[in-house]
């Protein structure tokens, strides 16, 4: 009687000390109680392991781990014997437990400006740090029951839309009350680059959403400082709280990686940053930010590439990546990263065991997969003292395997969540297939399991010489399993019964013969099954890929090492110098760490490459005043009439193979420019060309800031259709007011700096404003027509500053005169007019006039495929106009350097100055002359052998991975079907982009 009250009193303890606030309609009767799972081998943390060991829970808790414990007297035993428990998974990228956002019904036809968000929040909608994933989440157990299945029992989630996402809270997969299930409510704040659901116009672009948040942490600060007693701000305050919380950083290229890395310097921030699993691809870069991450195990499928025509849909790139996926993970180890990995991207949750066991068959060591899994998103969360690892006094959430988890055979048995055991489905059985010893009644049979994993096929066989066997029927539940069959030569046809336990390699068991009589029975594992190709991780890794066989960039005409500064000497070459020298005949020029050393004849230099340049000629490299390559999601952010804030520079895209195919038209330096969809667009970028160097190293060094500027049709969005009638301006009168309004506003913005007022909010717009002002900003400016032309003059004129250089400027022959008199340069077509009505003027003439009136004129592409024949629309001058050779080729090498201030660094070849030239292997005026090389800082980016070589490199490797595709489609692999994706080469008035930062991905 003692002993039952000793029971009730336990059972009521248990009971007491698991109450909530919640009451309960009915008897209470909540068991948590102690377990003790005994004789397994327990990874205590990712890189502590016991044999036979014991863990001990206790109330969701782990009570004790380790070897020889006493088991407590009230605790359940479990035999874990010969099975691996590991701490369970942590997942920091979902959106477990809330609902899916959907795109507010609104019409797309109209632009929305303004916040439709009703209340004291943000203007943009975009910006929601108010959103607390705490208050929105909901225990879903489907989802749950998905996520325990491969292992994991915390996840961190948040609501995956906009700009700024709020907070995440993390929490257990088990099935309970929202209240039972949070570990950390405010665990996090979340960041991306992507818009969302926002049906607000602003961001239209990458750079745009760079540059909203870059203003919101200036406004948050100001607001901090006192900002909040002009105005009460929701958005803001809550940003400002969470500014001490991990900061988690979507992204979704390896680019962006470093665009986001490079926002958080800014403002001395740490963002741990979730990838798309091409990380690999700009390793070196990425490793540099010193950012955790957090990387997904989505591996592309094969694409089908049976059809020839289909293959030729699939880039290089797309090819090598389904190859190198699985060793992102690998190569980041190797590289010294420290990284936690995701579930989230995975379109079935069930491929991420076989997608981590492939990472490590890619050379993934095992000690650091689990350390992804358990110890590193616990420790960027700052919560390694609750879970992550087996340790007293942590949260009870564990996983049982039936070996060694990173095996191919091994599968989850179990999983555990603050104490509660979720048995694992039939949908994760191991393999058992194979073949067997069985004794059945103390007579050994042959026991052959194959067929599928999920429903296997079993034979009975009386030894190996029987080639038929009897069929038996197996069925296995778990770990448990049951067979039957009868002898066919059993005249009674008696149905012998078989179950058992299968453990390991072996099964135990009891059956009942045919003459009703008990037995029991064993099975022995003589040989595992050969799985086919379909089943096996990879049926054809050798050896795994890694770092040599990644190319800079990450595409077709990538150097697997890219290329050096050498000294070369080219000899009795004629050399166009864009000096007063002229064109000199029979020269040598010695180019040496980077810069052009001499220029003469008969220069006996020793050089690391001699080139005899007889019949070739030799010119500084083309500079494109005005292009819109390397430019990632999107050109114009237009949806404002200012646009100043945005920067070019925040997004050039080093992977674009526009870079490469200038360099082979003999181009070594361009204008990034915004596009003209608004009066005051976005900031330049000047780059030079350096193929396969990261976007950071394309910048060209202490270049002096540009911003670019548009008048006329565009602006006033005359051809933009019927329902874009809101945004200011509509009138080219309209254009003229934004400009005075803008530099009277910019203006007073500086007055208001120098008085020192402390609560002064810093504005990135009017910012740039003031630098045009002070002269260290400076306009090129789209412009079609005279009056236009002369407004901006004197407006410009009137606030005390000139404009730089107008581009396009057909019309400028019409006022040639005035633009000289300002001082303007001008940047034109060679032969472009009519495309629409107010270039209805223009004639092929234009450019000679200007030069002949004392213009400084060049003449631009705006144009990826005009970019690659600059120097053709240079000859045209000629033609039109009668320039001579060496003016001709001015307009695309000297002129433009003068235009962009970087004539004391490139333009001509001078001692000196960089060695950005180029290898002409005719007149390079002549439509016959093809570049032989081009370099750039004295580094050879283009040569026509070389590009034959690669050439044939690239249909090699192509072919190869065609072959690997086709094979694994032979095997059983699922495919993918090819897509064709259009290369996106933009222009002025392109609104596109807007796609890349408006998808919300789900995961």
């Amino acid at each position: 009687m003692r002993h039952l009250f000793a029971a009730f009193l336990l059972l009521s303890a248990f009971a007491l000390s698991a109450q909530t606030t919640f009451p309960v309609n009915g008897v209470q009767d909540k068991r948590e109680g102690a377990y003790a799972l005994v004789g397994a081998n327990i990874y205590v943390d990712y890189k502590t392991v016991l044999d036979s060991a014991t863990l001990l829970i206790r109330d969701g808790k782990i009570e004790a781990v380790g070897k020889g414990l006493k088991i407590p007297s009230d605790a359940v035993l479990i035999d874990a014997k010969g099975l691996f428990i590991y701490p369970a998974f942590i997942d920091l990228y979902t959106e477990y437990g809330l609902a899916a956002l959907k795109r507010p019904d609104v019409s797309w036809e109209k632009p929305q400006m303004e916040s439709l968000k009703d209340g004291a929040y943000n203007w943009n909608q975009a910006i929601k740090p108010e959103t607390n994933a705490l208050e929105l989440f909901k225990v879903n157990n489907d989802a749950a029951e998905a996520l325990r299945n491969i292992g994991f029992a915390t996840v961190l989630t948040h609501q995956n839309d906009g700009i700024a996402r709020g907070t995440g809270t993390l929490v257990s997969l088990a099935n309970d009350k929202e209240s039972q299930v949070v570990i950390k409510d405010v665990a996090s704040s979340h960041y991306s680059f992507n818009k969302g659901v926002s049906t607000q116009d602003y961001p239209s672009s990458l750079m745009g959403a760079i540059a909203l948040l870059r203003q919101t942490y200036l406004d948050a600060q100001w607001y901090k400082a006192g900002g909040n007693k002009k105005e009460y701000n929701i958005s803001l305050d809550e940003w400002n709280k969470q500014q001490a919380l991990p900061k988690i950083f979507e992204v979704n290229s390896a680019l962006s990686i470093l665009r986001a890395d490079k926002l958080g310097d800014e403002f001395g921030l740490q963002y741990i940053i979730k990838g798309n699993g091409e990380e690999y691809q700009r390793i070196e870069e990425i490793k540099a930010t010193g950012a955790n991450l957090i990387i997904p195990l989505n591996f592309p499928k094969p694409f089908d590439v049976e059809d020839p025509f289909d293959a030729q849909n699939v880039s290089l790139s797309e090819m090598k990546h389904w190859e190198l996926a699985p060793a992102n993970p690998a190569l980041l180890e190797q590289a010294g990263i420290n990284f936690a990995i995701t579930s989230a991207g995975l379109a079935n949750k069930s491929d991420f065991l076989a997608n981590m066991k492939k990472s490590v068959q890619y050379g993934l060591s095992k000690e650091t997969a689990l350390k992804a899994l358990t110890f590193t998103p616990a420790d960027i969360l700052k919560v390694y003292d609750k879970v992550g690892s087996l340790e007293k006094g942590k949260v009870a959430s564990f996983l049982v395997a039936s070996g060694d988890l990173f095996s191919k055979d091994s599968r989850i048995l179990e999983t555990w969540c603050q104490g509660k055991k979720y048995q694992i489905g039939d949908k994760q059985l191991n393999d058992i297939r194979g073949k067997y010893d069985i004794v059945i009644d103390n007579k050994t049979y042959l026991l052959e399991v194959a067929g599928k994993i999920g429903s296997p096929d079993a034979k009975l066989k009386t030894d190996t010489t029987d080639s038929v066997g009897i069929k038996v029927t197996l069925v296995r539940k778990g770990n448990l399993v049951s067979l039957s069959y009868n002898f066919p030569k059993d005249s009674s046809r008696s149905t012998i019964r078989l179950s058992g336990l299968m453990e390991a390699q072996s099964w135990t068991g009891t059956g009942e013969l045919a003459d009703g009589r008990t037995t029991k029975w064993t099975a022995r594992l003589v040989s595992a099954n050969e799985p086919k190709p379909s089943e096996q991780v990879d049926s054809m890794l050798a050896e795994p890929p890694g770092k040599k066989d990644i190319i800079y960039p990450f595409m077709a005409y990538g150097y697997q090492q890219v290329p050096k500064k050498e000294s070369v000497l080219f000899k009795n070459v004629t050399v166009w110098t864009n000096t007063d020298k002229g064109i000199l005949q029979q020269t040598d020029v010695y180019i040496e760490n980077g810069k052009i050393a001499a220029i003469g004849k008969g220069l006996g230099r020793k050089a690391d490459q001699t080139i005899d340049g007889n019949g070739k000629h030799l010119t500084s490299g083309i500079i494109d005043e005005h292009s819109h390559i390397a430019i990632s999601s999107g050109v114009n952010e237009g949806t404002q009439a200012s646009s100043a804030e945005v920067r070019i520079g925040d997004v050039v895209n080093s992977e674009d193979i526009n870079i490469y195919r200038q360099l082979a038209g003999g181009v070594t330096t361009a204008q990034l420019l915004h596009g003209s969809a608004n009066p005051i667009g976005g900031q330049s970028a000047i780059i030079k060309l350096r193929w396969g160097f990261s976007p950071e190293k394309m910048k060209f060094e202490g270049a002096d800031g540009f911003i670019k500027f548009a008048l006329g049709e565009n602006v006033k969005q005359s051809n933009w259709g019927d329902y874009n009638t809101i945004r200011f301006p509509q009138t080219r009168m309209g254009v003229e007011q934004v400009y005075e309004d803008y530099f009277t506003q910019a203006k007073q913005y500086g007055d208001a700096l120098k008085s020192k007022d402390t609560l002064l909010r810093r504005n990135l717009d009017l910012e740039a404003g003031l630098e045009i002002l002070n002269k260290k900003r400076f306009i090129t400016c789209h412009s079609y027509v005279q009056s236009e032309i002369n407004m901006l003059m004197k407006v410009a004129e009137k606030h005390g500053f000139r404009v730089n250089t107008f581009t396009h400027i057909l019309e400028g022959y019409k006022v040639a005169d005035k633009m000289k008199a300002h001082g303007v340069n001008a940047s034109t077509f060679a032969d472009w007019w009519a495309y629409k009505y107010e270039v209805i003027e223009a004639i092929p003439y234009n450019a000679a006039i200007l030069t002949e009136v004392g213009v400084n004129t060049g003449i631009n592409s705006d144009d990826a495929e005009m970019g690659r024949r600059l120097n053709q629309e240079a000859a045209k001058a000629i033609k039109y106009g009668g320039l001579s050779e060496e003016e001709a080729w001015k307009l695309v090498t000297l002129n433009p350097a003068k235009m962009l201030h970087i004539d004391n660094r490139v333009g001509s070849v001078s001692e000196g100055k960089d060695a950005d030239i180029v290898l002409w292997s005719d007149n390079p005026l002549s439509i016959y002359a093809k570049p032989l090389q081009t370099y750039v800082d004295g580094i050879c980016f283009y040569d026509s052998k070389k590009d034959k070589e690669l050439r044939l490199i690239i249909q090699t490797e192509r072919a190869r991975l065609i072959q690997k595709m086709l094979a694994a489609k032979a095997g059983g692999a699922e495919t993918q079907k090819p897509v064709k994706k259009s290369e996106k080469l933009y222009h002025c008035d392109d609104m596109d982009g807007y796609e890349d930062i408006t998808q919300n991905n789900q995961q």
